[in-house]
């Protein structure tokens, strides 16, 4: 029973006069507040042995910050028959305790580790946790502090004691557990000490950050409200995470239409040779979901997804339908719990929480209830960069995803490339276009209002340079890409909050972080 901590079975063989001694919830609290000490994660007990009027049971005591300590408990039975139970005392919570000898232990915490950009540069060292690069490490090394409420019951088991200091964001809490090591110190019983062990620190943890990337992308953010996310599509590494890159998740807008298309693709709902009626807008449920400015726009399948017509993509969606449409979002990360500590989750209902056709062809253009972080558009993008397979994230050198998921097929993978490419070329992401570079890209331009109201909605993309029909502060702006579009070696996304359209703002915002990615690597 020891060894599966059932305690209530322990006590029932607890003789009258030692239940006398000791409550029930008495009994349990020594044992529980003996493994807190002790830091014990496990017993083992092996047949016991009779010694005049005793029995000495063996234990071994498993913990993890003193290793295992081993001995005999002494166990005194007094009654006799039905009426014989154990004449229990505190000491037999330990082996080697004494009777009346309260526990103790004395923590040591080691030095905390050094966090290390991938080429070794530090980006927080020693217990002011500096580095040379400043504001700029800090910013993604992130902040220690004190532990917080919903972490603390295992930092407690871990030994660490409730004052110490630990990583509460950024790389400094991704990485806690190994930059944190291993607490030592002594574990008393009384004036004895009975076991004691020496701090293990931490090894340094070598991140992916690249810091002339990371420099990049917190420039071009330039204090903007918003996120950047750099990955190396075919390994998922993080290259860069500024502002709210993996935080706060946000409507995608357009950006979505990726994984509308892949799933009709896939599914086969939607012909690549299929054309389209050119139109203002499409009627679902009686509301008009428009293009933006009401711009007529369609003809080809290529041509619709370069000029982000809603007027195509919403009955796309309608078409493809809810359930199909999920498990395509699912496919590509939605829904799934992040590779990164403290990450927002990036969601879309299930299918028969969205609704009606205007919800479904809303969610398909990356409105209604949909919401995706930067860091989640970015591995939507290194997915198609990277022939359909996805890659999740990691902040680690050399810690990237041996098992890559399949998001797509490799030829819709191949067809997107070619259709987000057009878009940088001719369609609404000509701002992110590079000289000598060929840039796949897709813009985003989200509404910050449902979408799914029985009002009609404009949050397509607009072409670089017009206005968006409503305020620009109701809008974010998206731009997710890849670079170079034949062997592709950075995916990004840029998310804008309130800042209009994708194609103005995002996109070139996009295009500055390319640059400098692609110059680096």
């Amino acid at each position: 029973a020891w060894e599966v901590a059932d305690y209530a079975t322990m006590y029932r063989a607890l003789s009258e006069t030692a239940r006398r001694r000791s409550s029930a919830r008495s009994f349990v609290r020594s044992y529980r507040r003996t493994a807190a000490i002790a830091t014990i994660w496990r017993v083992d007990t092996a047949p016991p042995t009779r010694a005049g009027g005793a029995w000495l049971v063996p234990v071994k005591v498993r913990t993890r910050i003193f290793g295992t300590l081993e001995g005999k408990v002494r166990l005194l039975i007094s009654g006799d028959g039905e009426r014989s139970g154990i004449d229990w005392t505190a000491a037999a919570v330990l082996p080697g305790l004494r009777a009346r000898e309260p526990l103790s232990r004395k923590t040591e915490l080691p030095a905390r580790a050094a966090i290390l950009a991938r080429d070794g540069t530090p980006l927080a060292e020693g217990t002011g946790r500096i580095s040379r690069l400043g504001p700029l490490a800090a910013e993604i090394a992130g902040r220690t502090g004190p532990i917080p409420s919903d972490r603390a019951a295992r930092y407690a088991r871990r030994g660490v004691p409730p004052g110490a200091s630990v990583g509460v964001s950024g790389l400094e809490r991704e990485f806690d557990e190994r930059l944190l090591g291993v607490p030592g110190g002594t574990l008393s019983a009384g004036g004895r000490v009975i076991a004691s062990t020496p701090p293990r620190p931490g090894s340094p943890v070598r991140t992916s950050i690249d810091p002339g990337i990371q420099r990049a992308a917190v420039d071009a953010l330039a204090g903007r409200f918003g996120g950047i996310a750099v990955l190396q599509p075919r390994t998922g590494e993080v290259l860069a995470l500024a502002g709210i890159a993996y935080s706060a998740p946000q409507p995608p807008g357009s950006t979505f239409k990726i994984v509308t298309l892949a799933g009709a693709l896939d599914a086969g709902t939607v012909s690549r040779s299929a054309t389209f009626p050119a139109q203002s807008a499409s009627t679902l449920e009686g509301v008009e979901l428009e293009n933006a400015n009401g711009e007529v726009c369609g003809g080809s399948l290529a041509a619709s997804f370069a000029e982000s017509c809603n007027s195509v993509f919403a009955p796309l969606g309608v078409k493809l339908g809810a359930e199909r449409l999920v498990k395509a979002a699912e496919r590509f990360g939605f829904n799934e719990t992040p590779s990164l500590q403290g990450a927002g989750l990036s969601t879309i209902p299930a299918p028969e929480e969205i609704g009606d056709d205007l919800a479904v062809g809303s969610t398909a253009i990356g409105q209604g209830k949909v919401l995706a972080t930067p860091l989640a558009m970015a591995s939507v993008a290194a997915a198609i960069a990277a022939n359909g397979r996805r890659a999740r994230p990691s902040l680690e050198r050399g810690g990237s995803d041996r098992s890559p998921a399949s998001a797509t097929s490799p030829e819709t993978a191949r067809t997107l490339n070619r259709y987000m490419r057009r878009v940088v070329e001719e369609g609404t992401g000509t701002a992110a276009d590079i000289d000598g570079v060929q840039v796949a890209g897709k813009t985003g331009t989200a509404e910050l209002r449902d979408s799914t109201a029985q009002e009609p909605a404009t949050g397509a993309d607009v072409l670089p340079g017009q206005a968006p029909a409503q305020d620009i502060s109701d809008t974010d702006a998206w731009f997710v890409a890849f670079a170079p579009a034949r062997r592709p070696r950075i995916a990004v996304a840029v998310l804008l909050v309130g800042q209009g359209a994708g194609g103005d703002t995002a996109a070139p915002t996009a295009k500055t972080v390319l640059q400098a990615a692609l110059k680096a690597r």
